[in-house]
């Protein structure tokens, strides 16, 4: 299953719901607002490090708000065309608003 999160943890509670539900060998995209949690300065108040999913966070939108290079360790980056491959690759989805 891919998991599909947009808010940053500070608006809302979408990111912790979807780690606390998400199972072992799932995958986490992180769009828009959400790529915040994916910071070193912030993965582990968002629950990021040491997730036992798979966390990805899309890079145009870390690069749209100043965060390149500022990732934390574990956490992968894709563009749109591995956010389509993400998609395509798991049957299901769950945004998490």
């Amino acid at each position: 299953m891919l998991h599909i999160v947009n808010k940053s943890p500070a608006q809302g509670s979408g990111l912790s719901s979807c780690l606390r539900l998400a199972r072992p060998g799932q995958t986490v995209l992180l769009i828009e607002d959400a790529v915040l949690a994916a910071t070193r300065a912030n993965a582990t108040a968002s629950g990021l490090a040491g997730a036992s999913v798979k966390v990805v966070a899309l890079a145009p939108d870390l690069a749209a708000r100043g965060l390149t290079g500022q990732l934390a360790d574990g956490i992968t980056t894709v563009d749109y065309a591995g956010f389509v491959a993400l998609v395509a690759e798991h049957p299901t989805n769950q945004s998490w608003l």
